[in-house]
C-alpha cells in the first residue's frame, strides 16, 4: 500500500526496514529491479540496545535458524512442500546430550576433488536404543562438512569426527568412489571401523523415512548445525530444491539410517531357524 503514497517528486522513494521473512510480499519486493538491499547483524545497532540484550540472545539463538534470521537479517527460505520445516527443526533444539547408547559419523563422498567440488557431507549422530524402536531417540551431534576439499583432507575431516566424538562407526556412501572411499580413510586411519553402504534409491526417497523420525519428534539438534538445517529445508519428495547437491542432508539420511531406521527393521522382522 505503500506504494499508492509515492505519487509526488521526480524520483520518489521509501525505506523499509524489516526481519526477513519467509513471506510472499517481501520476497516479491526483494524482487524487483528498482529495489536496493542493505543488510546489517542486530550487533550493527548496538549503541542503541542494552549489552545484556545481546549478550541473552545470542546465547539462547546464536546457532539457530531463528536466529540467522532474527539477528543475523538473513532470508531463509522452506521449500515448497519441504520434508522439514523451519518450526519442526525450531522444536527439535537441545543443549545437553543424554548418555548415547551409539555414535555414528556418515560421509557422503563428493565425486570430484578440489576447490570445485562437491561439499563433503560428514554428520555425527547418536543414539539412545533402550527398549523397543519407538522408543529409541537421536541427536545430531555436528556437522564436520568440508567444501573444496581433496580425498585425503575430507577423509581426515571425517576420521578426526570419529576420535572426536568416539564414535563406533564411520559409514561412507561407495556409489561412486567404490573401494577407493575405504582405501583413503584407512590411509588415514587402518583400524577405523568402517562399512561402505550403496543407495538404491534416490535421496529424496531415502530422506523420507529419516523426516519421518523428526515428525514423531524422535530426533534432536545441538546447537551450530545452521548449514545442515538450510538444506534441509530445501529437501522435498521431488528433490532438492536449492543449488548443487545435498551433501549434508544425505550424511544426515545415512547416520540415522544405521543408528535408528536399519537395527529397528532387524527387529520388526526377527530371524526364525529350527533346533534340532
Amino acid at each position: 500500500m505503500l506504494q499508492f503514497a509515492l505519487r509526488l517528486g521526480d524520483d520518489p522513494r521509501q525505506v523499509v526496514t524489516t526481519t526477513p521473512r519467509n513471506v510472499g510480499v517481501l520476497k516479491e519486493l526483494l524482487d524487483l529491479p528498482t529495489t536496493a538491499v542493505t543488510h546489517a547483524p542486530t550487533e550493527a545497532n548496538a549503541a542503541n540496545l542494552a549489552g545484556s540484550f545481546l549478550e541473552a540472545v545470542r546465547a539462547r539463538y546464536a546457532g539457530t535458524r531463528l536466529g540467522r534470521q532474527e539477528l543475523d537479517g538473513v532470508l531463509l527460505e522452506d521449500a515448497e512442500g519441504a520434508l522439514w520445516r523451519s518450526s519442526m527443526i525450531e522444536a527439535a533444539r537441545v543443549d545437553t546430550v543424554p548418555r548415547l547408547s551409539r555414535i555414528v559419523v556418515a560421509v557422503d563422498p563428493p565425486v570430484t576433488s578440489g576447490k570445485r567440488s562437491d561439499t563433503c557431507g560428514i554428520v555425527v549422530s547418536g543414539a539412545v536404543t533402550v527398549g523397543p524402536p519407538q522408543d529409541w531417540r537421536v541427536v545430531v551431534l555436528e556437522d564436520a562438512s568440508v567444501s573444496g576439499a581433496t580425498p585425503t583432507e575430507w577423509a581426515q575431516a571425517a576420521v578426526d569426527a570419529l576420535h572426536r566424538h568416539g564414535a563406533e562407526r564411520l559409514v561412507a556412501e561407495v556409489n561412486q568412489g567404490g573401494d577407493l572411499v575405504e582405501t583413503v580413510v584407512r590411509q588415514i586411519d587402518p583400524l577405523a571401523p568402517y562399512r561402505g553402504v550403496h543407495a538404491t534409491r534416490g535421496k529424496a526417497a531415502r530422506a523420507e523415512p529419516v523426516a519421518a523420525l523428526y515428525e514423531q519428534g524422535r530426533v534432536a539438534h545441538l546447537p551450530g548445525l545452521a548449514a545442515l538445517e538450510d538444506e534441509m529445508c530445501r529437501m522435498t519428495a521431488q528433490g532438492f530444491e536449492g543449488s548443487g547437491s545435498p551433501d549434508r542432508v544425505d550424511a544426515l539420511v545415512w547416520a540415522l539410517h544405521d543408528l535408528v531406521l536399519a537395527p529397528a527393521a532387524a527387529w520388526r522382522n526377527p530371524q526364525v531357524r529350527s533346533l534340532g
